[in-house]
């Protein structure tokens, strides 16, 4: 067979779109900049803030919203304020113990077709509403000084590897990362350490260390005091844009 052949071979047709796509109305951007604006000054005049991530489906009264209540409460007593979705469980349970400790108490809405509203622990002037993921992703992160998982889905598990590339890629300062409730969490960090790290290589040594599981509402705030004890420039938000 010549080798020549293969030059002659038609061009495979490429697919098409099935419905007429509109151009990005431009009106858009400035949607999206006009919730970049309205985070940045609210959240500009907050002071240093802990996010605290977990499910939207977790009760009252299950163990980890209470949990989430004390270490909320602990967080506001060490003078954070405490950042959470704005939404119900876990999220509620962050700005119930912040609200209950006289504390700030920060909600980042999402607006979604299926979720409830915002949980009623949120400071009025603190409680902002976001269409775009993308643009709350950037308030989660950019005034958060440690951030707390406690057990969640697929968007407490977004927002940690979110957090976690940062911090490997050096686009956020390092801050702590802080996983609560070991039956929860064992199971990953077994397979990140022996599977993605000892076996495939796709991760070092150093990026483990990035991830205490503690129990303890008082581990929690050891562990961020701890870190902030032995640096010198003090607090400051994550990076600038």
């Amino acid at each position: 067979m010549n080798d020549h052949n293969h030059n002659t071979t038609q061009p495979h047709p490429m697919k098409q779109w099935g419905r007429s796509l509109q151009g990005e109305n431009s009106w858009t951007m400035f949607k999206v900049l006009s919730e970049f604006v309205d985070g940045f000054e609210t959240l500009n005049q907050i002071g240093p803030c802990v996010s605290v991530f977990g499910s939207a489906r977790t009760k009252p009264d299950q163990p980890y919203y209470q949990l989430a209540v004390e270490i909320a409460k602990q967080l506001t007593e060490a003078g954070y304020g405490v950042i959470t979705g704005g939404g119900p469980g876990i999220m509620e349970a962050g700005n119930k113990g912040a609200a209950l400790a006289g504390g700030k108490s920060v909600g980042l809405n999402i607006n979604l077709p299926f979720e409830q509203s915002h949980n009623p622990f949120i400071d009025p002037d603190k409680n902002l509403n976001f269409r775009y993921f993308f643009v709350r992703k950037v308030m989660f992160v950019k005034y958060a000084q440690a951030f707390v998982a406690l057990p969640g889905g697929f968007g407490t598990m977004d927002e940690l590897f979110e957090v976690l590339t940062l911090i490997q890629t050096q686009k956020i300062s390092p801050v702590p990362v802080i996983l609560v409730g070991t039956k929860y969490w064992q199971g990953l960090k077994d397979w990140i350490q022996t599977i993605m790290m000892e076996s495939e290589r796709n991760i070092n040594p150093k990026d483990l260390e990035l991830l205490p599981i503690v129990d303890e509402p008082e581990e929690v705030i050891r562990i961020i005091d701890a870190f902030y004890a032995q640096k010198e420039e003090g607090l400051g938000p994550n990076y600038n844009l």
